[in-house]
């Protein structure tokens, strides 16, 4: 995951630990968010439907537990997002963006529009707009990721992106003495 190479301080190496062990303990207890939703959900819908009139949900019960349920599902997706981390050591900004999104579209869903100021609903609307824009940006820029080497020649052997002549140019990388070994498309 890191690079522990002789060069590397001793201190830094043993803070990424103590950071990847937090990490590791925030993802367990996203668990138990997720689980402590899930309940939650069922339990707000059991108390709509017993409600008189029974098993009959009205429009501000069944937004009660549409915001529940998105909730929970955006506490998957901070956990989807927990996990990438680990996996990866790395923080997807389209995952993160679209989790965002899921935030502020359960907050549209449970707005109540009597008590909810044009102000409030400018801002938000806003809001759903620059988090799709950049959602859409993110979607439609090329991932790639750079990898760099001693002798900056790109290796079509270890990477089957430069065998296709995907790779990036050294001319397109600002002045480095470090050159690019390959690169590959994500």
């Amino acid at each position: 995951m890191h690079d522990h190479g002789p060069d590397k301080e001793p201190l830094i190496i043993a803070l990424q630990r103590v950071i990847h062990w937090a990490v590791r303990l925030l993802a367990i207890m996203m668990v138990a968010v997720i689980l402590m939703g899930v309940v939650d959900v069922a339990w707000t819908l059991y108390q709509r439907v017993l409600e008189p009139p029974a098993f009959i949900l009205t429009i501000p019960d069944i937004l009660a537990t549409f915001g529940a349920f998105m909730a929970v599902l955006i506490a998957i997706e901070i956990f989807i997002n927990i996990t990438i981390y680990l996996r990866e050591d790395v923080i997807h900004v389209k995952i993160v963006i679209a989790t965002a999104l899921m935030a502020v579209a359960r907050k549209v869903i449970i707005l109540d529009m009597d008590k909810t100021g044009y102000l409030e609903l400018f801002g938000l609307a806003a809001l759903v707009f620059t988090a799709s824009i950049s959602y859409w940006l993110v979607h439609k820029t090329p991932a790639f990721s750079v990898r760099f080497g001693k002798d900056g020649a790109p290796d079509p052997d270890t990477n089957p992106e430069v065998a296709r002549g995907a790779a990036a140019t050294t001319d397109d990388l600002p002045e480095t003495k470090i050159r690019p070994t390959n690169v590959r498309k994500t």
